[in-house]
């Protein structure tokens, strides 16, 4: 549960700090949810860009960078390649783009090496599909209900993204978020 809770967090931080994706998102939610009083588990085979722009934060805020409980005997940098972010895979990989999810065939399973938000092959996450559900489900519920937005002023490209290192990814300093009713 912390991988996906702090999945959340990050998906939801990129979403405030780039307010078109985020836009693009509710209006793709709120086209599905029809008005509903929540969004439910089968309405989300349908939401190409909520799947889109999770995949996207996970491109960017690998879940379990370090894969615990492996350790390696050493450090190594090969050719200081990075998963997720390495230029000659990604246009523009420090950028939150989720419209290069929609174009690709690239899934969850560990076949595409350019991007292993779960690892791959023996050492892939057993929980994969489990918390992708959770993360999916709760982040279409909550920009269906509510618009989001961030405290005291702060401009949405102020917002801190710097990452705190450990078994899962945290953010350095908490996600503060402001929020008000939809509907």
């Amino acid at each position: 549960m912390d991988t996906a809770s702090k999945s959340l967090d990050w998906v939801t931080s990129e979403l405030i700090r780039y307010p078109r994706v985020l836009e693009k998102l509710q209006h793709e939610v709120k086209e599905i949810g029809q008005g509903r009083s929540m969004i439910v588990e089968e309405d989300l085979e349908n939401m190409k860009y909520l799947k889109a722009a999770i995949k996207e934060s996970l491109r960017l805020h690998i879940p379990a960078p370090l894969l615990a409980p492996r350790i390696s005997r050493q450090d190594v940098k090969l050719m200081g390649w990075a998963i997720g972010r390495y230029p000659r895979s990604w246009e523009e990989p420090e950028e939150f783009r989720p419209e290069r999810f929609l174009e690709n065939s690239i899934s969850y399973k560990g076949l595409h090496f350019e991007w292993l938000p779960f690892g791959a092959d023996r050492r892939a996450c057993p929980g994969i599909q489990f918390g992708v559900a959770i993360v999916e489900l709760a982040l279409a519920n909550i920009v269906y209900k509510f618009d989001l937005g961030l405290p005291n002023g702060v401009k949405h490209e102020d917002l801190d993204v710097s990452e705190k290192y450990g078994i899962v990814l945290h953010k350095k300093s908490p996600l503060v978020v402001t929020t008000s009713p939809r509907f």
